[in-house]
């Protein structure tokens, strides 16, 4: 037994910051699903949604402090007290840049929303998925290949959005005469590319403190 499992075996159960992981994932998930169907939505209907993410972004917001908040109050931390901080700003940084692509499309009354738009939202709610699973696995750190696993995938998707992302700038500068609408497509699509990277940074953390535990 290695000093970490050591260590693991006699620290209390945690009882403070993997709820908020779970809570904050959770949350994560649902934003993704409820940009994803906005953007699969009649323009009519959006706003509902939009107001919608609006508020998950909020409570993830609101999750974030307090999870700082328990940081300040406890001594025993489950893991590095640095990678707490580092999870859970790596998901609010998930939930701000899906809010922000919402927040364009609706400040910007985007009416057309394009394949490559509804795509991207499909891979980040992947990815937002994967996310909530990996946070569960984590709870056991026995599980540091289906963490690893997980993390892979999560990479992909990323490199996936990437590849979106590129062609659909491409296409909007090539086909797009109304230099407002590139604009709005470029931002719409910035946000939602850069919403992937931030999944990496989250998988980036989890693996992390799966090698430093395992």
């Amino acid at each position: 037994m290695t000093i970490n499992n050591i260590f693991q075996f006699l620290v209390p159960k945690d009882k403070k910051f993997f709820p908020l992981f779970e809570l904050a994932s959770t949350n994560l998930i649902i934003l993704a699903e409820t940009l994803h169907e906005a953007v699969n939505a009649p323009k009519a209907e959006r706003e509902e949604y939009f107001r919608k993410i609006e508020e998950l972004e909020a409570e993830i917001e609101e999750i974030t402090h307090k999870t700082h908040l328990e940081l300040s109050r406890n001594f025993i931390t489950p893991f590095d007290r640095e990678d707490i901080h580092a999870l859970i700003k790596a998901i609010d940084n998930v939930a701000d840049n899906m809010h922000g692509a919402a927040s364009r499309m609706r400040l910007y009354q985007v009416e057309k929303i394009t394949k490559s738009i509804r795509k991207l939202t499909e891979i980040n709610l992947e990815a937002c998925q994967l996310i909530g699973l990996g946070i569960n696995q984590l709870k056991d750190f026995k599980n540091s290949k289906e963490i690893k696993d997980t993390c892979k995938k999560i990479n992909k998707l990323e490199s996936k959005a990437d590849s979106v992302f590129d062609k659909a700038v491409a296409d909007v500068f090539e086909n797009e005469t109304d230099a407002k609408n590139i604009i709005k497509y470029k931002e719409v699509l910035s946000a939602l590319e850069m919403a992937s990277d931030k999944c990496k940074s989250v998988s980036n953390v989890m693996e992390q403190i799966s090698v430093k535990h395992s």
